[in-house]
């Protein structure tokens, strides 16, 4: 079987965007009903409550993202929703009023494909918010509902809010909140598939799939992929698998996954043991012991090579997500750590995903902490900003930084070093150079090059220094302590 992905993926860097803290502009016919109470925009996010980022914000906004290089755009779920994750969904055919609805959509879609920037949306498919009305009309008429099939009724009568008595249905993760579909019935299978089909006919580029895994209704990701690529053959299809996704990435279902053993590994390399453990324990990525060189790049070829080469290209990879803490403050602000991670994110095969607000240094702990308000342009670390800009920069310059061969040539201590090639009919090679070290002293090592045939020299991102030695067999680097260099021809 031949697998195909979508290849525009291969050489886009994304950014995700939780819209209720990323912008917000009100159109001057706002409906009066949005006009509602907020939290402060700089205050401490909390749970349950909105900040009122929308859609018409995020508009505001594309020229910035788009100067950062950004072409791009996973959102987090903008349906009609109770709650500002908007993971509680009540209609999956309109866009919660509160972001802008469908007129603010509609713009969006078409200001952002104006620039080149493609459009994610986040399926959630596995369960619905309990005031979606298939499952409310349960609530309403019991037994009698004709929808009862659509969710795992295991008693009456159910308790949708009363948590001292049974919820009497199944909740994801045991939370009463969000019922369970039954994706063995036929009519709700075909609801969601319609869902999906739905919104790339409106014009959507691809779907980031929630909880994926626990879908276990047989073949349902297949007839997904199937019917979503029969519309959109390039639409991208990526999924929330926090773990070995082997089982997903056959080229039947997904075209990625959200790489959390790739971000994991890159952690405990770049931070090591300032890994702050409150912060990590209890997610499922484990960025954690610390890694040396030596076994970070063991943990990286085989996560390079695990999968066909083609569904590599397409993995989405990160460093932390509205899921996780932000990775300054799983660090304990280090932001040597942040820096180096951010160039091995670009570096490494598969597509860089950039949280909101990682590129001007915003820290945040675990939910809700890491999905604060995006800081006002007078407190953006413009350090950070700076080599945001650089890493996709090069990105787009450097086609073998997109879909070049990955070649490890040297790992000892702390100082990890690797090639991206592309070979080119005719011409010789493309062929970049990164190396990090991690280590808290400089290091100054001579490294084999393998059967590299070009020998890039210049340094185009980082500090540092590369030479190569007489007979082009070694590349002796110095490289001061915490720093990361990119070499071109």
């Amino acid at each position: 079987m031949t697998i195909q992905t979508p290849d525009w993926v291969k050489h886009a860097v994304f950014y995700q965007i939780f819209p209720d803290r990323f912008a917000r502009v009100v159109p001057t016919d706002e409906a009066p009903t949005n006009y509602v109470p907020l939290e402060a925009w700089d205050a401490p996010p909390t749970l349950r409550g909105y900040k009122g980022g929308n859609l018409w914000g995020v508009i505001d906004r594309l020229d910035y993202l788009q100067d950062l290089g950004i072409n791009a755009i996973y959102f987090t779920p903008i349906f009609q929703s109770t709650s500002n994750h908007r993971y509680h969904t009540h209609d999956y055919y309109r866009i919660d009023p509160l972001l802008g609805g469908d007129r603010a959509f509609d713009a969006l879609l078409t200001a952002a494909h104006d620039r080149q920037i493609r459009i994610i949306l986040d399926g959630v498919f596995n369960h619905a918010g309990r005031g979606f009305f298939y499952f409310n009309d349960i609530l309403e008429n019991g037994r009698q509902s004709p929808w009862v099939d659509w969710f795992y009724i295991e008693d009456w009568q159910l308790s949708a809010y009363d948590d001292r008595l049974p919820a009497n249905y199944q909740g994801w993760a045991g939370n009463r909140a969000l019922p369970v579909f039954n994706h063995n019935t036929p009519q709700a299978r075909e609801y969601l598939m319609q869902v999906g089909e739905y919104w790339i006919r409106r014009g959507i580029d691809g779907w980031r799939l929630d909880v994926p895994f626990e879908v276990k209704a047989e073949g349902f990701w297949q007839e997904f992929r199937q019917r979503i690529k029969a519309i959109n053959p390039e639409a991208y299809i990526v999924g929330e698998v926090w773990e070995d996704a082997s089982a997903w990435l056959d080229g039947t279902q997904f075209d990625g996954v959200m790489n959390y053993p790739l971000t994991a590994a890159t952690i405990a390399f770049t931070g090591g043991d300032r890994v702050l453990m409150d912060q990590v324990e209890d997610r499922s990525y484990e960025p954690y012991p610390a890694l040396n060189a030596h076994e970070y790049a063991h943990r990286v070829k085989e996560l390079v090579h695990q999968h066909d080469w083609q569904i590599q290209l397409a993995q989405l990879n990160l460093l932390d997500s509205h899921d996780t803490a932000r990775l300054l403050s799983i660090v304990g602000g280090d932001r040597s750590t942040v820096r180096l991670a951010t160039l091995l994110m670009f570096a490494m095969p598969g597509a860089p995903c950039v949280y909101y607000g990682d590129e001007i240094g915003m820290k945040g702990t675990i939910d809700p902490d890491c999905r604060s308000g995006f800081l006002p342009e007078d407190q953006w670390e413009l350090e950070v900003l700076d080599y945001h800009r650089r890493l996709i920069a090069l990105r787009h310059q450097y086609e073998a930084l997109r879909v070049g061969s990955y070649k490890e040539l040297g790992a000892k201590k702390e100082l990890f070093v690797f090639a991206r090639q592309l070979e080119r009919e005719g011409t010789t090679p493309e062929t970049l150079i990164i190396a990090v070290n991690a280590g808290e002293t400089p290091v100054d090592e001579h490294v084999p090059i393998g059967d590299l045939t070009v020998h890039p020299s210049r340094v185009v991102y980082g500090e540092g220094q590369a030479t190569w030695e007489p007979g082009a067999d070694k590349l002796h680097l110095s490289l001061p302590a915490r720093q990361g260099i990119v070499l071109a021809e």
